[in-house]
């Protein structure tokens, strides 16, 4: 009784904290979380340390998540039934002669607006726009970075073979490459975006390279099913009691998943997002960030071990910056930026490889491939928001500045997440950090496993030999 208790005094305090902070539901999507809505949010980022007087950017590289976009094509199928589901519930609840102001009035008449729609899944016109508002920003913000005539051995720009991810990748290179060509009146430029097979692309889809990662995650999806189904079946009975109608498990999935595309897509907030509470949407944005940890983050070090291509693919691009720097070659013969697009799916564990949106203990942890807890349920907070680690166009930026011969540090690294300073655990939980320091406490610990170890599942029997890809 008294845990009970205590259980509703927690709910009645988040409910009466919503309420002063004004709930919006457009903050609390987990992935499907708009960039506008989720790049100023403060949680781990910091005031930025003062970079030393003197020291200069020499390269950056970055790694986006594609913008927003439409749904996938199972995705499509599943909100067209949906809609006849929906008037199924409806014809129920007349046949029950409920009292109209019972059953919201927009639910018999919901049609999907991508009714029709055969293919999804593409970047769509605000995700378009992210990526180009990004850079914009990116080229005001290092104006020195971007002062060398285009070359595409100086700024290369890489992305997936996915068509969201490349279409992203042309969006943000329209807006850092505005007003510097003769192509028509915006005076626009050609540039290039280079994509590897993706059955072989281990520095953007690692994830679908290795083969232990998708038996683990096949082998763990049931698991996390299972931890989301308490929370689900609550919502269940509740939506269906608040409401009078005889919804099923699956219903609600399907109406969240609406809500999140309404509130994320359109804008639209007061049709399937009204079904929920508060405390609802935060619970389902718990269960979507649940799968999210086990799946692609902190739960298991697979996840992010298996990024280890793509952080060695930074640190040496850092590493060649600097040998062109000291063996003073001219501008515009060597690389300055490295620009990847790719997916939440990688996003977020090359995030966790660097630590991000965890504490001290929690950095030891990992590194040492121990487990962590899994995110703490609403109404506790926690760290862990796909919301705010992987938006739509989320990115990580590492700046590698140069600093005069005199300085005790030669190189640091800064960076930067969705383009604000953020906490390294392995740099004492600043965002500056020297080189020396960046690579021993932060990259090289990593570096004990090789992707093909960590994720060819026959590599351990001499009788196998590697399928070609």
């Amino acid at each position: 009784m008294a845990m009970k208790t205590v259980w509703i005094i927690l709910l009645c305090l988040f409910v009466v904290s919503q309420a002063d902070q004004g709930f919006d539901v457009r903050h609390h999507l987990s992935t499907v979380t708009r960039y506008s809505v989720s790049k100023d949010v403060a949680q781990n980022l910091i005031e930025a340390s003062n970079v030393p007087s003197g020291c200069t950017p020499i390269h950056l590289n970055l790694v986006a998540r594609h913008g927003t976009r439409s749904p996938t094509k199972k995705r499509l199928r599943e909100l067209e039934n949906l809609a006849g589901r929906l008037k199924e519930l409806v014809r129920d609840a007349e046949a029950r002669k409920l009292p109209a102001d019972k059953i919201p009035g927009w639910l018999g008449k919901w049609i999907s607006p991508w009714q029709g729609k055969v293919k999804g899944g593409e970047l769509i016109r605000q995700g378009e726009d992210e990526l180009y508002q990004l850079g914009i920003r990116v080229r005001e913000r290092f104006p020195t970075l971007f002062e060398d005539d285009y070359h595409p051995d100086v700024y290369t720009i890489r992305a997936t073979q996915i068509p969201r991810a490349s279409a992203s990748a042309v969006a943000f290179g329209m807006g850092l490459f505005r007003e510097t060509g003769e192509l028509g009146p915006g005076r626009n430029r050609a540039f290039a975006v280079t994509s590897e097979n993706r059955a072989s692309d281990t520095k953007l889809r690692f994830f679908e390279c290795c083969q232990n990662y998708k038996s683990y995650r096949k082998a763990k999806e049931p698991a996390v099913d299972k931890l989301k189904e308490p929370v689900l079946n609550k919502i269940t009975a509740s939506v269906a009691k608040r409401h009078d109608l005889k919804f099923t498990k699956q219903d609600i999935s399907s109406l969240w998943f609406l809500c999140k595309q309404e509130a994320s897509l359109l804008n639209v907030t007061n049709q399937s997002c009204e079904l929920f509470t508060p405390l609802e949407v935060a619970l389902l944005e718990w269960t979507d960030d649940l799968e999210v940890f086990m799946l692609k983050g902190y739960g298991n070090s697979l996840n992010y071990k298996m990024g280890i291509p793509l952080l060695e693919d930074v640190l040496h691009s850092m590493e060649e910056a600097i040998k062109a720097r000291e063996e003073n070659l001219p501008p515009g013969s060597y690389e300055k930026a490295r620009l990847r697009f790719a997916h939440a799916e990688t996003i977020v564990p090359f995030s966790c490889l660097l630590g991000l949106f965890l504490d001290g203990s929690e950095f030891e942890k990992i590194q040492k491939e121990k487990p962590l807890e899994l995110p703490a349920q609403p109404p506790k907070t926690r760290d862990f928001k796909g919301s705010t680690m992987a938006p739509f166009a989320a990115n990580n930026m590492l700046v590698l500045y140069s600093c005069p011969a005199a300085s005790s540090t030669n190189y640091f690294v800064q960076v930067l997440h969705n383009e604000h300073p953020i906490a390294l655990p392995g740099c004492g939980g600043k965002d500056l950090c020297p080189l020396e320091d960046f690579k021993n406490k932060v990259v090289t610990p990593h570096l004990k496993h090789a992707f093909n170890n960590l994720c060819d599942a026959n590599q351990d029997d001499p009788k196998q030999k590697p399928a070609s890809s």
